[in-house]
């Protein structure tokens, strides 16, 4: 009879300390798995697992929600459907990337800081997505077409190049910094973590504030003619709550920070932020068509049609600058081989590998 071998896991305190995670203590694969073991640990119940799952699944339902829009939207010839285009990609994108991220990030130190550079250059384009469909279908009736409206897509593609290199920053520090006439490896998240933790959380929350700033002057400023309020204001009022309650869930790592060791597999912080993230998704995504459907007949009579390279242009230069910042930060990391700190983490896994 076959039998499948399930990969060894262990505690907090038998792997190297950038695999930690603030108050998990169980549950870490192996610091130098395969990608096959990583792929077997998605049916082990390891502290990743439920990560895994909670963003990959969800990406077969957003794609599925993208084909059963295409078959009922003009994408290819009406420019009126492009942000939302945009919007459904980069919904595709973040969650799948996550799930990767987190799946093969038990490879080495290495893969593991290059599978989360992606991981925080697909959120930045999910920024941007959202920025692009913010400015299409939710901008209030009196800013179209006004300063804001203009300069909002090219500020949210700098916000989102920044994003990028501002998280990925916060895990390596400047890549080929050069120290005492040879290029040594920084690793900032070791020796600061709370500073670098405060770092990934700006870089990701100014970008979300300012596309939101159509919404929240929507729903808590606006008031009169011109402030677009409809029934849609009731899914934008739930994404928010959840968008504001994911990045409490990220900033804190509560529950398991109030009991370490209890939550290691099931209810920890980065679990409920994920699922969090994704309803939050869901109830922008609705809000989005709803906005989309309702003002379709004012924004096509009154409002420029959105451009080619205020959509798709726009979020083809951010993913190419962002492909550029992510490879630049992972080619530090092979870089510098004589690094002593780098050596000593090679060391540490090399014992800790059987």
């Amino acid at each position: 009879m076959l039998s499948l071998k399930l990969p060894r896991l262990f505690s907090i305190n038998q792997v190297p300390k950038v695999f930690h995670e603030d108050s998990i203590i169980f549950g870490y694969r192996h610091p130098r798995s395969s990608a096959a073991d990583c792929v077997l640990s998605l049916f082990q119940m390891t502290n990743e697992t439920v990560n895994i799952w909670t963003h990959f699944l969800p990406t077969w339902y957003f794609l599925w929600n993208l084909l059963a829009l295409s078959y009922t939207l003009d994408f290819w010839n009406e420019s009126y459907t492009w942000p939302l285009l945009v919007f459904m990609l980069s919904s595709c994108i973040y969650p799948f990337t996550s799930s990767c991220a987190h799946t093969f990030s038990s490879m080495s130190t290495r893969a593991r800081h290059i599978c989360f550079f992606f991981d925080y250059g697909a959120l930045s384009i999910y920024s941007l997505g959202s920025a692009i469909v913010y400015g299409a279908y939710v901008m209030p009736e009196k800013w179209i077409d006004g300063s804001f409206h203009g300069y909002f897509v090219p500020m949210a593609v700098f916000n989102t190049v920044v994003s990028t290199a501002l998280s990925c920053y916060s895990r390596l520090g400047f890549p080929f910094v050069r120290y005492n006439h040879e290029v040594m490896e920084r690793f900032p998240e070791l020796d600061q973590p709370k500073l670098c933790k405060l770092l990934r959380v700006l870089a990701f929350a100014y970008p979300y504030l300012f596309d939101n700033i159509p919404l929240f002057y929507r729903l808590f400023l606006c008031s009169g003619s011109g402030c677009t309020h409809n029934e849609t204001l009731s899914l934008h009022y739930q994404h928010v709550t959840l968008a504001f309650l994911t990045s409490f869930l990220y900033a804190t790592h509560l529950p398991e920070r109030l009991a370490p060791g209890c939550f290691d597999y099931i209810g920890h912080s980065h679990q409920l932020f994920h699922i969090c993230a994704i309803i939050g998704t869901y109830f922008q995504m609705e809000a989005i068509l709803a906005d989309m459907r309702s003002r379709h007949a004012w924004l096509t009579a009154q409002a420029t049609l959105p451009s080619f390279m205020g959509t798709l242009g726009a979020v083809s230069m951010a993913l190419s600058i962002n492909l550029i910042i992510i490879a630049l930060f992972s080619l530090a990391l092979y870089w510098p081989n004589h690094s002593p700190k780098m050596k000593r983490q090679q060391a540490f896994e090399r014992e800790n590998q059987d």
